[in-house]
């Protein structure tokens, strides 16, 4: 992270989050590990936070991608990507043979955030 020129608060905020969330939501792997990743795109100026838990699903997935950026009284921990003007996804996680061990969810932040939201 330390080349990514975006806000190093923002992104740490988010990838506490999403990695809360996995081990509220999401269950951890035999290991008894869930995976943080954080990956500066040089030509975006983006960062892509990835959270991998081994809970196949994403209930409400929809309702929690599209949430309004607007200030909230008490906001819930995805909110925060929208709040940074930054996008959610996520994806089923397969191993090598492609079979399903999990889920990866990503955020995606713009280096570009002028605290206004």
């Amino acid at each position: 992270m330390s080349k990514w020129p975006g806000n190093i608060d923002a992104a740490a905020r988010v990838a506490s989050h999403l990695a809360d969330n996995a081990v509220r939501h999401g269950k951890p792997f035999p290991d008894d590990k869930i995976v943080l990743r954080l990956l500066a795109h040089g030509e975006t100026d983006e960062l892509l936070v990835e959270v991998d838990d081994a809970f196949p699903d994403f209930s409400g997935f929809d309702q929690v991608a599209n949430q309004s950026p607007e200030p909230r009284l008490s906001p819930s921990g995805l909110w925060w990507p929208a709040h940074y003007r930054g996008t959610i996804s996520w994806d089923l996680k397969r191993d090598g043979d492609g079979m399903v061990i999990g889920k990866t969810v990503q955020a995606l932040l713009p280096a570009t955030w002028d605290g206004s939201a």
